[in-house]
């Protein structure tokens, strides 16, 4: 294939993705290949897939065969990511067109394999060692940074545990030089992810955990925000909910996946929560760390949930009041536990379940965003219009997935800075204001 190549890198699926293809496209600068930017420039294209649930399959078949009809004659392809690593040998087998298939974390295998013996299949075991590259980080106010890989949770539904491992930590050494060579590449705000970011450290036996990682994290000159995402409710301690409230980098906000809240579902999801834990946990994080905004996602259509199980979940939405939330519709995933239930749920049921929940936290959506009108809120500046206008978040909202704040300045702004807005008008989920100029 010649010792340099060109290489185009698309990515699906979640953010844990997106930072696997830094650090794949950090393996491949190592070794003196490029990455490009344009399909039709690369010898070399890359598809890390997403196989999360049936619908991200989908998009991940398309989007390959679209790559593989758009690329230059002679380029390479390779799929990548979470699809090759789940159906490794059934895709070698079905999937010709790909050159390569490479499974999770076999990045240095696949990148080794490039120069000395070429295989259509990489899919060995899972490692570490592929994060610990400085990483590839193609500049931003926002980046993600993954501080664990796998998950040993083992919920029904979910096929994680079975595409990428079990839990395991990075040493927090590693987390915190990752962190500071991103804040002097400019990022102002880093997010902390991994499948379930209340497990750090457990599995370490040095006395870290997640607590005491984000007040190293919280000492790096340049970081002004620190999200916390994907926090499992009976993990969250009061050590945790001490730091999030004492540490003023730490972004006022948390993400739970609650899913459910019928003690019946919960225990068939295989969930560690309680119906009493979630909301003694909800009451505790708005008692001790007031204004915070505390984001959760639903599946409806579990095997076996009944009409008045669902009723039970829409009293719950109602009464919690999520700053935000979305929805899944449980997808029946192959290998699972919950595949092989009685009772699944017909997919119009879904949809229409999804449907009336979406609505119902339409309005507290609408309700909650009220309750800025008047105020200034700091906002990370992300977007400028053509028309002059701005668009940005303030610490209440994660990128892509929440709210966002439009406004006007009279001022020229760049984004990736933080400015103060005030807030005059609030939508179903964003809000609008003006820059506020401080008084001198």
């Amino acid at each position: 294939m010649g010792n340099f190549l060109k290489v185009y890198i698309k990515t699906l699926g979640c953010d844990k993705n997106g930072v696997d293809s830094d650090n794949l496209a950090a393996l491949l600068l190592r070794e003196g290949h490029g990455i490009v930017q344009n399909l039709q420039d690369a010898d070399l294209i890359i598809l890390n897939s997403c196989a999360f649930i049936e619908d991200a399959k989908k998009e991940s078949i398309d989007a390959f065969f679209e790559l593989s009809n758009s690329r230059k004659s002679g380029a390479k392809m390779v799929l990548a990511g979470c699809l090759a690593q789940r159906y490794s040998q059934e895709l070698s087998e079905e999937l010709p067109e790909a050159d390569f298939i490479v499974g999770i974390n076999e990045y240095e295998n696949f990148v080794y394999a490039l120069s000395e013996s070429p295989q259509r299949l990489l899919t060995g075991a899972c490692g570490l060692e592929y994060m610990e590259l400085p990483r590839h980080f193609e500049g931003g106010a926002s980046a993600y940074i993954k501080i664990a890989e796998g998950c040993s949770n083992v919920c029904s539904y979910c096929a994680i545990p079975y595409i990428r491992g079990r839990y395991r930590s990075r040493k927090s050494e590693n987390v915190l030089a990752e962190a500071r060579m991103l804040a002097s590449q400019g990022v102002k705000e880093l997010i902390v992810i991994a499948q379930n970011i209340t497990s750090y450290g457990r599995d370490l036996d040095l006395g870290v955990n997640l607590s005491r990682l984000l007040r190293e994290l919280c000492k790096i000159e340049g970081l002004e925000w620190i999200r916390l995402m994907y926090c499992y409710e009976d993990e969250i301690t009061d050590e945790l909910i001490e730091t999030i409230k004492n540490e003023d980098k730490i972004c006022k906000y948390i993400d739970i996946p609650v899913q459910h809240c019928s003690r019946r579902i919960l225990e068939a999801m295989n969930r560690k929560s309680t119906p009493e834990s979630i909301r003694s946990t909800i009451k505790k994080l708005r008692k001790h760390i007031p204004g915070i905004s505390i984001r959760t996602t639903m599946i409806v259509g579990f095997p076996g949930e009944s009409a008045e199980e669902f009723e039970e979940l829409c009293d719950f939405v109602s009464e919690m009041r999520f700053e935000r939330l979305g929805v899944f519709e449980y997808s029946r995933e192959e290998g699972t536990l919950a595949a092989d239930l009685p009772h699944q749920i017909a997919k119009e049921t879904k949809r229409r379940r999804k449907d009336r929940i979406m609505r119902l936290q339409q309005a507290i959506s609408l309700e909650n965003n009220e309750k800025y009108i008047g105020k200034t809120l700091k906002v990370l500046v992300e977007e400028r219009f053509e028309d002059g206008s701005y668009e940005g978040r303030s610490e209440f909202d994660a990128p892509e997935i929440d709210n966002a704040v439009l406004f006007t300045s009279k001022k020229a702004l760049e984004p990736g800075c933080f400015v103060p807005v005030k807030i005059n008008d609030a939508f179903d989920y964003d809000l609008t204001g003006e820059y506020y100029e401080p008084s001198k």
